[in-house]
């Protein structure tokens, strides 16, 4: 339960880290993370990050 508390903090700091964190390694939803980051000022990032954390 704590690992995925300090997770989502990590996510609306610095989303693409919590997705790699949650994953384990590189992963296509870390590149869509990173992208949607670049793309949309970050809102869209943080809000995959939660997705992928929380899922």
């Amino acid at each position: 339960m704590d690992n995925k508390v300090v997770k989502i903090i990590i996510a609306l700091f610095i989303p693409p880290l919590a997705v790699y964190l949650h994953e384990g390694k590189v992963t296509k939803n870390f590149w869509i993370n990173i992208v949607l980051c670049i793309l949309l000022f970050g809102i869209g990032g943080i809000i995959h990050a939660l997705y992928i954390v929380l899922k």
